[in-house]
């Protein structure tokens, strides 16, 4: 520290003073000049690092006798620290509501650094009352005040991980240059009061890293500022579709001209006997010829390695699969915003609304599960054919055939299958791309692998040291992915019981995750409402995207590999583009939390569902084309017309505000919040949720259930 502090000789040999003076005067900072002079007679010096020649605060690292930060803090009392806040908080509120918002970012970093100051000089009381006071400011930072809560001494700080980070560097917030000038005005003309005035000058130049500019992101990272984020977003990746194996593909083609063949000779066959009255549509589209424009995929330059992911040797039963998806694409609809809008089924499940946690839909769309709370998953048929499960125990040995296995099943099925095997709440759910497995999650700090042909326990995977919030499968199969408490993700694959990769990075809760559709990465949405992108290869945080002001709830990627939406409890939506880490858009128009996302097959319609019971369509591509900040400057403008003319309604005001104009539709469900958007291969939209009951239907099913019991 000796050599950090400033040599008297060489402050008089070179006095930087009148330089700072005439700075000071030339830029019109009358207020911040007479408190300079005023120190100055008091022999406090200037710090000499801080020679920036832009508007900036001043820094009072150097006093005498207080040569560092944390022993300045000691002559302050401990009462400046709410006296500054509430002038600070009082301000904001009085300003004007086209800069409240922009101001209101200063509040948290300040709010976080003062109880932590007072917390570290020993005053636990003065904390605590500070922290109960003006908590109630912050309440989108639920997760972060419990964790400030549990902060009550001074060796806390220097050990609670969120501490450290928060403290370890600047916080950083864009704002225009508008609210940065009457910002630094009122740090100028308006101190708190007389001596709080330079404290609140030395908190937000030791606690902020104000950037001036328009930017979409609300919010910082506290270990990150905007530069080092958008250098930390420019590693190389690799977006493009996972090419074929040769072989899996000759034996594709050999299928799928064997199956043109049948179907142009039943065609012939029907016209000779006159059968097919209906001979206006002529022969079929080829079936090959739908593979090699749809789906063969060559070696493309971004395409990743084949090599780069390991999978089993393919079956017959996978070339068959593949065989019957490009019969789906043959009847793939187009949609788009200003031709066609996707067609959405809704499935309703009744008298579950406080057990059901989670839905999945697998992709031939015959089967739906659900996670509930007492421990069970259920799966339902959506295809009206009963499920067909074993006859108790058997024997694997005695099981060779087709026949054996057909032989071993129930006689009679059922319109849904009890999954048991769980110690806790299911919270996750994913069907493998072949329908044929069915991968869960759980409380109990375990995945389950079920077999959806036989509805039986396959294997369970233990690794995560806390609950697991979701669970995903490859889209190659093989792998699945999970996302837990213990601000993990983990990769998996199916024949090992222990985790191949830990993805570690968040600082709170992994509460979703997502492959990338080459299998090639993962996407990972955390409660410190942040998301990254992660290579499964080395385990390394590829893409890192800040801006929302909540915890994330779900993430879908476009078909394409290229657009990734996120959305959670802060009800906006917004579009990525993967390949530069740069935020596209922002969506608003829910109500409340947004829980699922899916893209269109042709990525041109995103649809959502949440809390606020509505189905929404959104227009991908309305904003992000011309202008990202098209959306933006359409809500201010929008403001502005509000400001000038109160004569509109209320209602109008809050829809006009809250919905940007990228919504193409809302359609409302009857009192059903939305679990899941699934789209089909052929671009059918299933949506579904637990209708919650209202009062009355409440009252009248106890009421019917009290008489059922007498």
């Amino acid at each position: 520290m000796a050599a950090n502090q400033p040599n008297s000789n060489s402050l008089n040999n070179k006095n930087p003073e009148p330089l700072i003076l005439t700075y000071l005067a030339h830029k019109g900072y009358k207020q911040t000049e007479a408190m300079f002079r005023q120190e100055s007679t008091r022999n406090f010096p200037i710090d000499q690092n801080n020679d920036t020649m832009t508007p900036n605060f001043l820094s009072y690292s150097n006093y005498p006798n207080y040569t560092t930060y944390s022993n300045y803090t000691n002559i302050n009392p401990p009462d400046i620290y709410k006296q500054s806040y509430t002038a600070l908080r009082k301000w904001i509120e009085g300003s004007l509501d086209k800069f409240k918002d922009e101001l209101q970012r200063i509040l948290w970093p300040i709010f976080v650094h003062s109880y932590l100051e007072l917390v570290s000089r020993g005053f636990s009381d003065h904390a605590t009352e500070f922290f109960e006071e003006f908590q109630l400011d912050h309440k989108m930072h639920s997760r972060e005040l419990g964790t400030m809560r549990v902060i009550k001494y001074s060796h806390h700080v220097q050990e609670n991980e969120f501490a450290k980070n928060f403290r370890s560097k600047k916080y950083p917030i864009q704002m225009s240059s508008i609210s940065y000038d009457i910002f630094f005005d009122f740090l100028q003309d308006n101190p708190p009061n007389g001596s709080s005035n330079s404290f609140l000058f030395r908190l937000v130049n030791q606690s902020l890293n104000i950037e001036v500019g328009t930017s979409h992101t609300d919010v910082g990272i506290p270990s990150f500022s905007a530069q080092e984020l958008e250098e930390y977003n420019k590693h190389e990746l690799h977006l493009g579709h996972m090419p074929m194996h040769p072989e899996f593909r000759e034996e594709i083609e050999k299928t799928l001209r064997e199956q043109d063949e049948i179907y142009q000779r039943q065609f012939e066959e029907e016209n000779q006997l006159g059968i097919n009255e209906d001979q206006t549509n002529g022969i079929p589209a080829s079936l090959y010829q739908e593979f090699v424009n749809k789906v063969k995929r060559e070696q493309s330059s971004d395409a990743p390695d084949r090599m780069s992911i390991p999978l089993p040797s393919h079956k017959e039963a996978d070339v068959l699969a593949q065989v019957e998806t490009i019969k789906d694409l043959r009847l793939r609809v187009e949609l788009g915003p200003s031709s066609t809008l996707p067609s959405v089924c809704f499935y309703t499940f009744f008298n579950t609304y406080d057990s059901l946690n989670c839905l999945t839909i697998s992709e031939d769309t015959s089967l739906i599960a659900g996670g509930f709370s007492d421990s069970y998953i259920k799966i339902y048929s959506l295809k009206h054919e009963k499920l067909r499960g074993l006859r108790g125990r058997i024997n694997p040995a005695e099981i060779n055939t087709a026949s054996d296995l057909e032989n071993a099943r129930e006689k009679v099925g059922s319109d849904c299958k009890r999954l048991l095997g769980h110690s806790g709440p299911v919270f996750g759910l994913s069907f493998s791309p072949d329908n044929k497995y069915l991968i869960s999650c759980s409380e109990d700090r375990t995945a389950r692998l079920w077999s959806s042909d036989t509805y039986t326990n396959l294997v369970c995977y233990k690794g995560h040291n806390s609950p697991i919030w979701d669970v995903d499968f490859s889209p190659l199969g093989f792998y699945f992915v999970t996302a837990s408490h213990d601000r993990t993700a983990r990769l998996w694959s199916c024949d090992h019981i222990y985790p191949l990769r830990i993805f570690a990075g968040h600082i709170s809760d992994v509460d979703t995750v997502k492959f990338h559709p080459n299998s090639k990465y993962i996407v990972t949405g955390s409660s410190d409402k942040s998301v990254r992108m992660w290579d499964i290869q080395g385990g390394r945080c590829l893409r890192l995207f800040s801006g929302h002001t909540g915890g994330i709830s779900c993430i879908s990627i476009s078909d394409d590999g290229r657009l990734m939406a996120s959305a959670g409890e802060d009800k906006s939506i917004m579009l990525w583009d993967l390949g530069s880490g740069k935020l596209l858009k922002k969506m608003l128009g829910h109500k409340s939390t947004v829980y699922s996302l899916d893209f269109s097959k042709e990525s041109s319609i995103l649809v959502s569902g949440g809390a606020d019971c509505t189905v929404r369509l959104w227009d991908v591509k309305k904003g992000t084309s011309d202008s990202p900040n098209e959306d933006e400057h359409y809500l201010s403008k929008i403001r502005m017309d509000i400001d000038e003319n109160r004569s509109h309604s209320s209602l109008a005001k809050q829809k006009q505000i809250t919905e940007t104009k990228d919504l193409i539709a809302t359609l409302p469900t009857k009192q059903t919040p939305v679990y899941k958007i699934h789209f089909t291969r052929r671009n059918l939209c299933l949506a579904a949720g637990a209708y919650v009951p209202t009062e009355e239907e409440l009252t009248e099913s106890m009421g019917y259930n009290e008489q059922k019991s007498t």
